[in-house]
């Protein structure tokens, strides 16, 4: 594992409690209340890593998204609130472990449906590809939060495109609903 030194040093304050530097928290996106896991190693190492909730479910994410694709020949996505963790369709190569882009974490913290049906709302669903672009997501909230979000992508190339089928909008509000109620159980 390669660690790079911050030259930053905290204290911990009497309740065990470690600030993490503001630039740190922007740079690897840890926003108040994200969860973090803990890990110590033999050499007295404490490492803190994002939680992701949904990556638990990585395996069968990824079987879901290849249902859909197959099923009902949809491109999709699915990710936790940083990355993709699984997908359906497109090239894994491409999208897998990739960062959100800012429009697409944007959707995510509206907590509501997305339904792209004019060209100016286009926006990737990562931020180093512009191949596709999100047709219509929903977040994946579990007891209130959210965890991640579920897309159907549509080719950039797509001309005269007015929009997802209301077939696609359910299947994508179902497997947001279900991935969500997977976490909780």
């Amino acid at each position: 594992m390669f660690m790079k030194a911050t030259g930053i040093v905290r204290r911990i304050d009497d309740l065990g409690r470690v600030v993490i530097p503001k630039e740190i928290r922007r740079t690897m996106r840890i926003r108040e209340g994200d969860p973090l896991e803990i890990y110590t190693d033999r050499d007295g190492e404490v490492i803190f890593k994002k939680y992701s909730p949904i990556g638990e479910l990585a395996a069968f994410a990824a079987q879901y998204a290849e249902t859909l694709n197959k099923t009902c020949d949809m491109m999709v996505v699915i990710t936790d609130r940083d990355a993709v963790i699984a997908s359906g369709g497109i090239s894994k190569k491409e999208y897998n472990e990739r960062r959100l882009s800012d429009e697409f974490e944007k959707m995510i913290e509206n907590r509501t449906l997305f339904v792209c049906h004019e060209e100016k709302n286009r926006f990737p669903v990562i931020s180093d590809n512009s191949s596709h672009f999100v047709g219509c997501a929903m977040p994946v909230i579990t007891d209130g939060d959210i965890i991640g979000a579920v897309a159907a992508l549509m080719p950039n190339d797509t001309t005269n495109y007015s929009g997802p089928s209301e077939l696609e909008i359910k299947l994508i509000q179902t497997a947001a609903s279900f991935l969500g109620k997977q976490q909780e159980s």
